[in-house]
């Protein structure tokens, strides 16, 4: 497994503290990592509420690359309960296809850290409605 990925997983772990914000609240059950185009790690946590307000830990992180004033991803990974497996929801994937509709596909997606099995999004997003 190349450093980068590495970097990523160490930056996604940082984050990863499991707590309850109030009696509607959880946050950081779940952490992820965003690698820009320009070689940026962003981060961000799950935050889930009682009235479906919440949002994942990718999309978070998404976001935080958006704020920071970029907006190509390269590679995601996530560390979810199950220790680092896992795929982007439906949501996740669907932010991630509209943000680069023409270059979706070629995002690598860490699906298990401990096997360093990667795939691309438009491995795991065939046929998207936005390719029609």
């Amino acid at each position: 497994m190349d450093k980068i990925w590495q970097d990523m997983y160490a930056a996604a772990e940082s984050v990863l503290s499991p707590r309850r914000i109030s009696g509607y609240v959880t946050a950081g059950e779940v952490s992820a990592a965003v690698l820009s185009s320009t070689g940026k790690i962003y981060t961000g946590v799950c935050i889930d509420t009682c009235s479906t307000l919440g949002i994942c830990a990718e999309r978070n992180a998404v976001f935080n690359m958006i704020t920071n004033g970029e907006q190509r991803i390269e590679r995601v990974l996530c560390i979810p309960p199950n220790e680092g497996r896992g795929a982007p929801c439906g949501a996740c994937r669907e932010l991630m296809v509209q943000l680069m509709p023409d270059s979706y596909k070629d995002i690598e997606i860490m699906l298990d850290y401990s096997k360093g099995k990667v795939v691309r999004l438009g491995d795991i997003t065939p046929e998207w409605w936005i390719d029609y």
